[in-house]
């Protein structure tokens, strides 16, 4: 395949605000970032507001708009994105959740949310909690669909009238009492009495049981949100006249693609944690270039640090993401000739609040592009590929749909 080949390099959440105990460093001021600083420095850097006004900054959202998506006119709701990526064929009135196992803790007033991924739970042990739920809690209207590690999908059919209901992200509320974010609106008492119903049967299932033994976190609840129903978007082919390929861990990312029409490229070992197989992703990004013209490559583990509230995790993460990703593309995508490569962020994850922020994000696009008359000032470069960025570049987007037409442009 001949022409420009395309690659978006998504490091999750890596954006922070400044760490007092760290004299107001950053974990990207902290982390070894030599090869987003040879984009910074030798190509141009610019900034861009993700999340569209009155829009939560969720990584749906965000995504959707850096693939060049309007949010606004193609997103209904997280869970129905990570539904298409299992393959789960909703119906007009079916409503998808979002579906977490989680870790809540008794406190004196009531319960807190411990840990939003009961201990990035393995998906063999997630699995079979969520497939003996499915028999045991789900029936008729509600079913239960078991995905990756901690992240599932729950439908209830003809549950349409739910979808103005308000529910929490649990990641937002970390080791806060769960007592102010209940399921407030229509449907709510059926989403809790389904919440219940779950408590009670995960508390004595032998995974938990097995789990408490070894000294890991059980995943005594589920937690419900994100719903929606199901989205209709155009290919990425038909509307912007490009073949793409996502390489992630993640449903929701999965899904994203699917329904762009794009090639979903599984790799071994990618987990969406610390661990993930940072190295393979690299080189099926490069493999993919071979067949098509652009490939999003989504890193979920800064973020899922910040979620964490882990400094050390997070620098490790943006150093791992750095120096087996980033760098690895650079050199092997030399061997096409015509191509560009932007690094960003969807959004900041702020270790102090432990949750998705609106402030705008770095990017930093390679080789430096000619100028675009439809942007005031020429692309300046950076020393330092961090959040110093927002503020000193003239380059500054609005929108992400906006970026990708200015990165992807002829």
């Amino acid at each position: 395949m001949t022409g420009t080949k395309y690659v978006i390099l998504l490091g999750d959440g890596m954006p922070d605000w400044p760490i007092a105990e760290m004299d107001g460093k950053t974990p990207l001021n902290l982390a070894a970032t030599t090869n987003l600083d040879r984009m910074a420095r030798d190509g141009a850097v610019g900034s861009v507001r993700t999340t569209p006004e009155g829009f939560y900054p969720g990584s749906d959202i965000t995504n959707m708009g850096i693939l060049g998506y309007d949010p606004k006119k193609y997103y209904t709701g997280r869970a129905p994105l990570e539904a298409a990526a299992m393959g789960l064929k909703l119906g007009p009135k079916d409503m998808a959740f979002r579906c977490n196992l989680v870790t809540l803790k008794p406190v004196a007033d009531g319960l807190m949310m411990e840990d939003f991924s009961a201990g990035h739970i393995e998906t063999e042990d997630s699995a079979k909690l969520i497939a003996d739920m499915d028999k045991a809690v789900g029936g008729g209207k509600v079913s239960f669909h078991p995905g990756v590690s901690y992240r599932h999908i729950m439908v209830i059919k003809n549950g349409a009238a739910m979808a103005g209901m308000r529910l929490t992200p649990p990641h937002d509320i970390s080791d806060q009492n769960i007592r102010e974010h209940m399921p407030k609106g229509d449907g709510a008492e059926e989403v809790l009495r389904i919440t219940n119903e779950a408590q009670m049967f995960l508390k004595t299932h032998k995974v938990n049981v097995r789990r408490v033994r070894d000294g890991k976190k059980e995943a005594n609840s589920v937690w419900l949100w994100g719903q929606g129903l199901a989205p209709s978007m155009p290919a990425l082919s038909g509307l912007r006249g490009i073949k793409g390929a996502m390489i992630t861990a993640v449903d929701l990312m999965r899904g994203i693609a699917k329904l762009a029409g794009m090639k979903v490229i599984d790799v071994p070992g990618a987990t969406g944690w610390i661990d993930t197989n940072y190295e393979g992703k690299a080189a099926a990004c490069l493999k993919a270039l071979e067949e098509v013209d652009l490939v999003y490559l989504h890193v979920e583990s800064p973020d899922e640090s910040g979620h964490a509230g882990s400094l050390e995790y997070k620098i490790q993460a943006i150093t791992d993401f750095d120096r087996k990703v980033v760098g690895p593309v650079l050199e092997g995508i030399k061997r096409y000739g015509d191509y560009r490569v932007m690094a960003l962020s969807d959004h900041p994850t702020p270790l102090a609040i432990k949750t998705h922020t609106t402030d705008p994000v770095p990017f930093a696009i390679y080789p430096r592009p000619a100028g675009s008359p439809a942007i005031e000032g020429a692309p300046e470069s950076a020393d330092k590929f961090d959040e110093g960025i927002v503020k000193s570049s003239p380059l500054k987007f609005d929108n992400a749909v906006s970026l990708f037409e200015y990165f992807t442009r002829k």
